[in-house]
């Protein structure tokens, strides 16, 4: 895992100050690539490309960065893991005139592969995860890359005649030409809905996130960029619908087991040493397993756990690390080790992101960065196999709420919602104790509130948009904005014949994970150097779980199935049967005690008016009751506290605008 970065002009560079500026792009990411930097530039052709490297397969000079083909037409710069890279290597070997190879890297690898085969024609080969840059010495075309499910990031944009690229912000904003005073209201309302700003937005006009599984190519005269999509989801669930699964369950759990234990040997072929997360979950629990029975030495594995009723799967976690045998390492962090990260969010995630388990991910982060220097993580599980409460809900409850008129769903949600989701909790908890452990849910309170968010959907499209909406008007609370419509083509792009839960499940894999998911793992891991990689997102596991029947993966009121089949050939089911908890922080009751100075300091009033962005009086009022506790609006102050926070990190304060007005109150 590393760091890239660099830029393109449509001159001359002059070396040294491209040099100079190089080094400071690069050291602002210095912590996605700590072991190493290095630097290329032709002044001649105006490109300069930059590394910072964290060096996981071959750890010796030989897998330097940047690094040019043994043809000498190709420069790369590459962040990421070709998994599969062993049998490009023996494909290549066995060429009339195989490469002479340098060191053993993957790097090494890609770079032969598109010097025999050409870019498009290894973008098909390869399994991995990935985002790189590779200049044409011989074409004098730049190319940037990034992977199918978009588990690595790179932005890119014109500065004037200056073409800029990296893998975090941070980078971009080093270089001279950029210009950091357009902040883009209309991505602001993009992430006033999702917590985090989808591609190709980001949070500045003219910069732009590169969408998974495309490539973006600046022409030679350097007056466009074209993007490309290699790889796209809907052509991928159209093959599986094309071409379903005929076994039969027990064979599906086989094909499964197989593919996936193919897909964890690849991703355990590391120089340093590796781990695992582990929550106790289904998803988790799963890649542990089939890390451990291909070993012959304890996994080593990591969970967080917070002493605060609703919010800990420690216990449940250390149950089956024993089960397993794994050297199990935990963290019990405590409110004040959560809050002490509250400051650095802003720098850690240098894009507006409101997605409060971005604590405990970095908490747990941390703690094995300690111990290792990969970690497997099961991430995408439920996203492919249908683990998300909404896509059982979806099954049944979207067809029973349709039922109901529109007015009486509008009267019963405002029930609910006039209730503390604390009260909500204390009220269930006696009816809770009746049920067997393995069907108590937790945060009863929160789940009620989400339900009442979608009572007054007219539509499933609808109801999916209140359900992953922090803001379901984000025009009202953001001055001047105006909302791309990008969820309607989202819609627009689903597959026929799908059912009402696959069409959640095919959302949630086009937009939420790698949005909020994967944005949230890549920058707390690589914040602390730790490479984080994702079995359940390889190419080839997406593309078997979308031949899957749903009936395999949705069924009697549970979700993923097919992986609990799987999980049974390895850990007791009653280790794992357990309502879905989540991965939360008691946000609420942190911004009424130890977090209220913070928050009232950066939703003050007169600060929100002079900087020109929310509509203050708006704010002010859910403040004012999140504070009396007549509401619990911890989800949209959270998203407004990100986002004042990210300002003042990047001293982006702009003055009010003349002809802003505030709007009528939101709330």
């Amino acid at each position: 895992m590393c760091g890239i970065t660099g830029f393109l002009t449509r001159g001359l560079l002059d070396e040294a100050a491209s040099l100079r500026h190089l080094r400071n792009m690069c050291d602002s990411i210095q912590h996605r690539g700590p072991d190493d930097s290095g630097y290329w530039v032709d002044a001649h052709a105006g490109v300069a490309l930059g590394h910072r490297r964290l060096a996981i397969v071959d750890l010796s000079a030989q897998g330097h960065q940047p690094m040019i083909s043994a043809c000498g037409r190709y420069v790369i710069v590459y962040n990421g893991e070709i998994y599969n890279f062993g049998q490009l290597r023996k494909k290549l070997d066995a060429l009339a005139n195989p490469p002479v190879w340098r060191g053993h890297s993957d790097t090494e690898v890609l770079l032969a592969s598109i010097a025999e085969w050409g870019i498009k024609r290894t973008l098909q080969t390869v399994c991995g995860m990935f985002a790189f840059a590779l200049w044409d010495r011989d074409e004098r075309v730049l190319t940037l890359v990034r992977d199918p499910l978009g588990e690595k990031p790179l932005y890119y944009g014109w500065m004037g005649n200056t073409f800029l690229f990296g893998s975090e912000l941070k980078a971009l904003r080093q270089h001279p030409t950029f210009s950091a005073a357009n902040i883009d209201r209309d991505a602001l309302c993009l992430y006033m809905r999702y917590n985090s700003i989808p591609a190709p937005y980001t949070i500045y006009t003219g910069v732009s996130k590169l969408m998974p599984g495309t490539v973006a190519t600046v022409s030679p005269d350097r007056t466009n960029v074209t993007v490309e999509t290699y790889w796209s989801l809907n052509d991928a669930v159209a093959r599986g619908r094309a071409n379903p699964f005929a076994g039969s369950e027990s064979d599906a759990v086989v094909v499964l087991n197989e593919l996936l234990r193919t897909v964890i040997s690849e991703q355990m072929v590391a120089d340093v040493a590796l781990g695992a997360f582990l929550s106790g979950g289904i998803d988790s629990s799963t890649i542990v397993a089939l890390m451990q029975a291909q070993t012959g030495r304890p996994i080593k594995t990591f969970t967080i756990g917070f002493d605060h009723a609703g919010f800990d799967e420690a216990e449940h976690a250390k149950s089956v690390a024993r089960h397993l045998g794994t050297e199990h390492h935990e963290l019990y962090a405590t409110a004040a080790d959560a809050l002490n990260v509250v400051p650095v969010l802003s720098q850690i995630y240098d894009e507006p992101f409101a997605d409060s388990s971005q604590i405990p991910t970095f908490l747990v982060s941390q703690m094995t960065r300690r111990h290792v220097t990969v970690s497997l993580s099961g991430d995408g599980g439920d996203e492919l196999f249908g683990g998300y409460n909404r896509h059982v809900a979806a099954q049944g409850l979207w067809n029973r709420l349709d039922s109901v008129p529109l007015s009486a769903r509008h009267f019963a949600a405002h029930c609910i919602k006039g209730v503390r989701r604390e009260h909500l909790d204390r009220m269930a908890a006696p009816l809770l104790g009746l049920l067997p452990k393995n069907r108590r849910q937790a945060q009863v309170g929160d789940k009620l509130h989400k339900l009442a968010d979608v009572m007054g959907a007219d539509s499933l499209e609808a109801f999916y948009a209140r359900l992953v909406s922090t803001f379901d008007a984000p025009e009202q609370i953001v001055l001047t904005g105006k909302e791309p419509l990008i969820g309607a083509s989202w819609a627009e792009g689903l597959p026929s014949g799908l059912s009402n839960a696959e069409r959640m499940m095919y959302l949630d894999t086009l937009q939420y994970l790698p949005t909020d998911i994967l944005t949230k793992v890549d920058r707390a891991g690589m914040r602390v150097s730790l490479e984080t990689r994702i079995p359940f997102l390889d190419r080839r596991v997406v593309e078997f779980a979308w031949t899957i029947p749903l009936s395999m993966k949705v069924r009697d009121g549970k979700g993923k199935q097919l992986l609990r089949k799987l999980l049974d050939l390895h850990v007791p089911r009653q280790l794992i049967d357990r309502p879905k908890q989540g991965f939360a922080v008691p946000i609420a009751a942190w911004l009424r005690g130890e977090l209220r100075e913070w928050a009232s300091d950066l939703l003050d009033g007169t600060r929100l008016r002079n900087e020109g962005f929310f509509n203050a009086s708006a704010v002010e009022s859910l403040w004012r009751q999140h504070l009396a506790g007549t509401h619990n609006w911890q989800n949209q102050l959270w998203a407004i506290l990100m986002f004042e926070a990210w300002l003042d990190a990047n001293g982006q304060v702009s003055p009010k605008s003349s002809d802003l007005s505030e709007m009528s109150q939101f709330a």
